[in-house]
């Protein structure tokens, strides 16, 4: 069809009553029937666990303050913490040994990651716990005095961690573009604030993220010690429940916690990632 055409065509008539009219959004029915039965059925779900005097709430209420579990408590959120900031300092020593020009450090931080992810964490604290059978005395010390259950736990668990830090770390420092760290380099800042002024702050973007929820996963995968004597949360409820027979209210007990606890580091998380998004957002 021409132009000509085009503007000999008539325009569409535009009925009076065009200011009057209004938009109705399309109806979903199915949508809001699924969630209705959806909520119905969290409801139910609910009440039955309320309603359900077998989980006798009163003796989770009882548990839920004792000494002996706030003490697994606390060993289980100080475990977390120490083997966050170890595992994230190796991480970050893996991460850059693999972003070197050196081969050397290239393959031995590749060959650490890759052990390291291979080995389930359980079977590594094993072996560790064990450790004594390799190695009757270190330093001439024998390795069941200086290997106690707790620094098998910080030890075996840090080395896991890093192996997946690293991978976070250097996926977060291969994120920035290239062009940053060359102007840079055109401005003449020294390579300590091209990292610290540069990288480092639009790599925590992709950092923040999964070091998030593998703070998360820590927190719960510290329940594991469990299997080598360490008095966490867990263990700290079992031997209550070994001595009560109440299995079942213990375990909620333990289970409350946990999700207490990943809940405000979920809300920390938040924060973080949005303090780091600040410039993205700009950007945009």
């Amino acid at each position: 069809m021409s132009s000509d055409t085009l503007a000999k065509a008539p325009a569409p008539e535009i009925p009076e009553n065009a200011a009057s009219l209004r938009i109705v959004p399309q109806r979903r029915l199915g949508q809001w029937t699924a969630a209705v039965a959806v909520l119905v059925l969290l409801a139910l779900a609910l009440l039955s666990v309320l309603r359900n005097d077998a989980f006798q709430w009163d003796v989770v209420a009882e548990y839920f303050t004792t000494a002996a579990v706030l003490r697994g408590l606390w060993l289980t959120l100080w475990l977390t913490a120490v083997v966050m900031v170890l595992g994230f300092v190796l991480g970050a020593l893996l991460a850059s040994a693999r972003l070197s020009a050196n081969p050397v450090l290239r393959s031995v931080s590749w060959g650490y990651v890759w052990l390291f992810r291979s080995i389930p964490i359980l079977v590594q604290l094993l072996l560790w716990f064990n450790i004594g059978a390799l190695y009757p005395r270190v330093f001439g010390v024998r390795t069941v005095d200086l290997l106690g259950p707790v620094t098998v736990a910080v030890i075996g668990l840090t080395l896991h961690e890093a192996a997946y830090a690293a991978e976070v770390v250097r996926g977060g420092i291969l994120s920035v573009d290239r062009g940053q760290i060359e102007a840079a380099q055109a401005l003449g800042l020294s390579r300590w604030r091209r990292w610290w002024r540069i990288v480092l702050p639009q790599a925590m973007r992709s950092i923040v993220p999964p070091a998030g929820n593998m703070l998360i996963g820590t927190l719960k995968g510290t329940s594991i010690v469990s299997v080598i004597a360490v008095q966490d949360l867990l263990y700290s409820v079992q031997l209550v429940y070994h001595r009560t027979y109440q299995v079942i209210q213990l375990l909620i007990v333990a289970t409350v916690w946990y999700t207490l606890v990943t809940s405000v580091l979920g809300v920390g998380q938040y924060y973080v990632e949005r303090y780091y998004a600040r410039g993205s957002e700009r950007a945009r």
